[in-house]
């Protein structure tokens, strides 16, 4: 433990009893649970076998197990589970999935398969109310509610509404052997608390748990925590209320609150000193997040300098601002000789990143937007996952839909729509139904012909699944589906092909890395990944929203749009509800390690018309002695100015040397 401060100490000698860890940001609280697995396992407390450590995210969950990995040497570690809470949900459902009513290989489906099932059950709905719709049913599963619950707890038309589109859509999951994200963790918990055999079962596989971000949880989480944990509480929690930041998918930062009313012998340890930021970071967040009502209230500090004051910017307009960015962002990198992965622009949505961008652009200033399409999102791979996942199950008529077409066969609209009606008709899965010479009689010729000719392949991929290894699997089906020939006759350029070409093999090289498992399994587990799990910008700039950014540091931070409506938002100010606006806020100041810039627009255009902008009301309440605006000092906005010049001078004159 050297190196550790008392604080942290604390919380990890604490091996027996409920223990919740208030961990402000930049704490050290990774530090905490790693040092904790490891006292854990080399006092002979708990071991490694029956340690379970919940993150939130697989990014997260690799970088705890390879810390771990380090800190535990040789085989002491062996058995840990180090994972997130759909991933645990999915290892729980796995196991027990014949008391889940769910028959082995089951599908995951993700949220663009659910959103055509919701669309198939609500037929001539408008796309919003589909999407809204799908926000509700996953409300109620997020919030442990089983189709039957919901309809009771009902308020309103539009609520019973949405129970009754809950059924059916569950309905429909249970015909196709499938389960989406939010069962993952709904059905373990359903299972843990009315089936005390298993919960026995679990309680002894996973004798210690370790939760980290605990803010984030929502209900349903929270619930699965108690369940495994039970009245003992032999658990460490660990989150920070004031960085509870997504309420809007169901996070509950109550549930902190919560465990000392559920474990009254509950042990609490704040953790206030932070390594990361300058201090007068730390008091302009500290004020900030004071005005939030507090149960247990943090003052974080730090034993780095006081650094730089907070730079505050009024500009014109989103054009001004990016500019100023951008040029302020090449002076200090040139100035420092700091690298551009040393910097990081924060925003409240991602379309205020369009002008930053050209800004970034004409300076030639390398520049990485967290938040594009993600590699799981690439329509290749997801046409990839589905043949996988109908060669693992054949009643997932999604992923039977979506195989036919991809590549495109003469199979159209009508057709499909024929062969659902003749497989609702034979209470068959739509991949059975395909294989009825019967049933296919009944269907054009030509779309027959294309489906037999489908069904044939499957049949032969099915059997190559079982002598050949999984990465090997995805080549045979990419090459032999026709999937290759269909992208280079849809790519535009050679190059275009050679990306999306790239793209089905990094996935068939993730299938060769994860080892002991079969490719139902795989499929599901690849599934439960997201795009913040394969983030990575390299030596650029990163461009993303205040959301995104929880967890990351850098050296250099500017958030833009501190705008009454932007930052906190319209429906926030409209609705009352500031307090998560202002913690999104402070996890953005508190990502800055040397200096922060803030900066607001005076205008902006909309609609063809100019409109005036107030400045956030968060400024006005950060303190006047750790920042300076424009204007404050004169003489050192001058000097600033010609230290600028200077620059810009001698960058010429090298373009013209050279």
């Amino acid at each position: 433990m050297h190196g550790l401060n008392h604080q942290q100490r604390d919380a990890v000698l604490h091996a027996q009893g409920p223990l919740l860890v208030l961990a402000g940001a930049g704490s050290g609280k990774t530090r905490v649970i790693v040092e904790k697995i490891a006292h854990l396992v080399q006092g002979g407390h708990v071991p490694a076998k029956r340690i379970a450590a919940i993150t939130f995210t697989n990014k997260a969950a690799k970088e705890m197990r390879e810390r771990v990995a380090r800190r535990l040497k040789g085989d002491a570690g062996e058995g840990l589970t180090v994972c997130t809470f759909h991933a645990l949900g999915l290892r729980i459902a796995q196991t027990e999935h014949a008391k889940l009513g769910l028959r082995r290989g089951f599908s995951v489906f993700d949220a663009d398969d659910s959103l055509a099932q919701l669309r198939d059950l609500m037929p001539g709905a408008k796309p919003d109310a589909v999407q809204a719709a799908q926000s509700l049913v996953s409300r109620a599963k997020n919030a442990g509610l089983s189709p039957e619950e919901a309809a009771a707890n009902a308020l309103g038309v539009r609520e019973r509404e949405a129970a009754a589109l809950y059924a059916r859509y569950q309905q429909r999951l249970h015909a196709f052997n499938a389960v989406d994200f939010d069962d993952l963790i709904r059905l373990p918990v359903q299972l843990l608390e009315t089936d005390a055999e298993a919960n026995a079962a679990w309680r002894e596989r996973i004798g210690y748990l370790l939760v980290d971000e605990c803010q984030d949880t929502n209900d349903a989480q929270y619930r699965l925590l108690k369940a495994l944990a039970g009245e003992r509480g032999d658990f460490t929690c660990v989150g920070d209320d004031d960085q509870s930041i997504y309420a809007w998918r169901g996070a509950n930062p109550e549930n902190l609150s919560q465990l000392a009313r559920d474990y009254p012998a509950l042990k609490i340890v704040k953790l206030e000193q932070n390594y990361r930021c300058s201090n007068r970071v730390l008091r302009a967040a500290n004020a900030l997040i004071a005005r939030n009502p507090h149960e247990h209230p943090k003052t974080l500090w730090s034993a780095q300098a006081d650094g730089e004051r907070i730079r505050v910017w009024e500009c014109r307009d989103g054009a001004h601002e990016a500019e100023k960015v951008a040029a302020e962002l090449q002076f200090t990198a040139q100035k420092h000789g700091a690298p551009w992965s040393d910097f990081c622009v924060l925003f409240r949505g991602n379309h205020q990143s369009r002008a930053l961008e050209k800004a970034l652009q004409l300076l030639r200033i390398p520049y990485h937007l967290s938040g594009g399409t993600a590699f799981l999102d690439r329509g290749e791979v997801k046409d990839a996952l589905a043949w996988l996942r109908l060669l693992a199950n054949p009643e997932d008529d999604a992923a039977f839909l979506r195989a036919l077409q991809s590549p495109k066969r003469e199979v159209g609209a009508t057709t499909l729509a024929k062969l659902g009606e003749l497989a609702r008709e034979a209470h068959l899965p739509l991949a059975r139904a395909a294989e009825s010479v019967g049933l296919l009689k009944q269907l054009p010729t030509r779309s027959a012909n294309a489906i037999a000719g489908f069904t044939d392949l499957i049949r032969g991929l099915r059997g190559d699944a079982s002598r050949l290894p999984p990465s090997e699997l995805v080549r045979a089906l990419v090459a032999r589906s026709g999937m290759l020939e269909a992208l280079r006759a849809h790519s535009s350029s050679e190059s275009l092909f050679a990306l999306r070409r790239g793209n089905l093999e990094e996935l068939a090289d993730w299938f060769a890395n994860a080892r002991g498992a079969g490719i139902a399994e795989l499929a599901a587990q690849l599934g439960l990944l997201s795009h913040a799990d394969r983030d990575n910008a390299g030596n650029q700039v990163r461009l993303m929203s205040l959301h995104a950014a929880k967890g990351l540091e850098f050296r250099y931070v500017f958030i833009v749009g501190l705008e009454d409506g932007t930052l906190p938002h319209e429906a926030s100010i409209d609705e009352g509800r500031l307090e998560e606006e202002r913690r999104l806020l402070y996890v953005g100041i508190t990502r800055a390690k040397e200096r922060l810039w803030l900066s607001h627009a005076r205008e902006a255009t909309r609609w063809g018309s100019k409109q005036r902008h107030v400045p956030s009301r968060f400024l006005d309440e950060l303190p006047a002695a750790e920042i300076q605006r424009d204007g404050d000092d004169p003489v050192a906005d001058a000097a600033r100015k010609a230290e600028r010049a200077a620059a810009g001078f001698a960058d010429i004159r090298a373009l013209l040397d050279g």
